[in-house]
């Protein structure tokens, strides 16, 4: 690549935070000339055709008291089957689920509680915490200096002089905008803190300069026993419903913000607690102390859920391929929200394979974004996946944030994870899969709310679209592998 064509994507980098405050729009823009010089050649994983076929004996499980034995699995799968409407396509995915990453086990006996903005997921988060008796961790990209901010810092101050340990991670390009002087009064309470990745390579934490890989995840487990994903972080911006204005301190209104976020009881989480604690000795090599960060965990609901993280670091990410192979194996419907699609040549074809053999591809995607750069790259893929019959959606009145997806109403995933080559390459990850019919319904539920609050976007209608919007389009396209 020229030198022109990289200052051409710094260019893009800088326009795409322009609109936000002074100063942090000067802090990311410089952290974007620091990713874009940092970044090497990682490259995609390829997804074996065909992963995944089913067969007899392929799927096991996990329970609160470890493995199920073949008999068992092949009984529940036949129960499985008479409630998810169909006798083999849940069977397939529970298969091709397996073929991933067989040491990322389906667990079962799992309570979710699908939580579907900001202000909900604040309330539990709040709830559960406060009912915190030993150990709290939390892993967060954005830990703002507000007042959503300021009310979980007050509120873990006080869990840890109540004697509960608090260990929390932070991304440092997430809080460029928060002040040291915020983690230092955590620190200085008894709270362990871990800045990941540090900006700045002399920082205490900081034994390799990876500016370009981020912890991107969002993650809060409580006393081991509760769990809670997906797309939200501690900021002030997911304090109003999608529903909502929410009034600015200038009195101005801001458009509410739509996210998805889920909380975990059962066997389960421990998988999600063994992920952060796989962060934090990747980061820092110190042990947490003596806390029960693993207590014995019981049934709690009828739910398979499957923890997948996903880390720069590693040969390849297990989200990336798992969404892949769920996609490749649908028979029905795929039926996705995304906050930041750019979409690689993998995820584009087999987006487009699918709707080429009758399947159902519905994208819901922003109308309205906080990143420039990433919403005219990913408009510039409407015209080929509008052309394939993949049917687009854009989200008004609200800006769209989340990141699930349903595939044949018996596959589900709530995460991090945006369907961007920064998530996939650069990015550590978390998503929960889950596999079954009842908890498709609740996600398709509320897919259809999304869909009846979205404009559709047309291939006529978007083929007159104006010369200026291409344009952007073709700037952007060039920086999409940072973006």
């Amino acid at each position: 690549m020229g030198i022109g064509a990289i200052l051409l994507i710094i260019v893009v980098l800088l326009l795409g935070v322009i609109p936000t405050r002074p100063f942090t729009a000067l802090m990311h823009g410089f952290a974007a000339l620091c990713l874009l010089l940092a970044a090497g050649c990682a490259t995609l994983p390829q997804a074996r055709s065909g992963q995944g076929a089913p067969g007899s004996g392929s799927v096991s499980f996990n329970n609160a008291d470890g493995a199920v034995s073949a008999g068992k699995s092949a009984a529940i799968i036949d129960y499985l089957k008479t409630r998810s409407g169909d006798t083999d396509i849940l069977e397939t995915h529970l298969a091709v689920e397996q073929s991933i990453n067989a040491a990322s086990p389906l667990v079962l006996g799992n309570k979710l509680i699908l939580l579907e903005d900001g202000p909900a997921t604040y309330e539990a988060i709040i709830t559960a915490i406060d009912a915190a008796k030993d150990n709290i961790n939390v892993e967060t990209y954005i830990f703002a200096d507000d007042d959503i901010g300021r009310k979980f810092a007050d509120l873990l101050l006080k869990k840890q002089a109540q004697g509960v340990q608090v260990n929390l991670v932070y991304d440092s390009v997430g809080c460029l905008a928060t002040p040291v002087a915020f983690f230092d009064r955590l620190e200085a309470a008894g709270i362990r803190v871990v800045e990941f990745n540090p900006v700045n390579p002399l920082a205490k934490n900081s034994k390799t300069w990876l500016v370009n890989n981020r912890d991107h995840r969002k993650l809060i487990v409580v006393d081991g026993r509760t769990a809670f994903l997906g797309g939200i972080n501690i900021s002030e911006v997911y304090s109003s419903s999608p529903f909502t204005r929410a009034v600015k301190k200038s009195g101005k209104a801001s458009m509410g913000w739509r996210d998805t976020h889920l909380q975990l009881e059962g066997p389960v989480v421990a998988e999600f607690q063994a992920l952060f604690m796989n962060t934090w000795a990747r980061q820092t090599g110190k042990h947490l102390g003596d806390r029960n960060y693993f207590p014995v965990l019981e049934r709690e609901g009828g739910e398979i859920v499957r923890a997948i993280g996903s880390a720069s670091d590693e040969p390849h990410s297990l989200i990336y391929l798992t969404l892949l192979s769920a996609i490749a194996s649908a028979r029905q419907t795929i039926h996705i929200t995304n906050a930041y699609f750019v979409p690689d040549p993998q995820l584009l074809a087999a987006l487009t394979d699918a709707a080429g053999r009758g399947v159902e591809v519905i994208l819901v995607l922003p109308s309205h974004t906080d990143s420039w750069a990433t919403f005219h790259a990913g408009r510039s893929h409407y015209t080929e996946l509008l052309k394939a019959g993949v049917k687009i959606f854009e989200r008004r009145d609200a800006v769209m944030h989340s990141k699930t997806a349903i595939i044949d109403g018996v596959w589900s995933t709530i995460g991090s994870t945006n369907l961007d080559w920064r998530s996939f390459l650069h990015n550590d990850e978390l998503n929960a899969v889950i596999l079954g019919g009842n908890f498709a319904r609740e996600m398709t539920v509320m897919f259809a709310g999304d869909l009846s609050q979205s404009n559709a976007i047309g291939l006529r209608q978007w083929q007159r679209r104006s010369p200026l919007l291409r344009i952007k389009e073709r700037i952007a396209r060039l920086g999409e592998y940072w973006l």
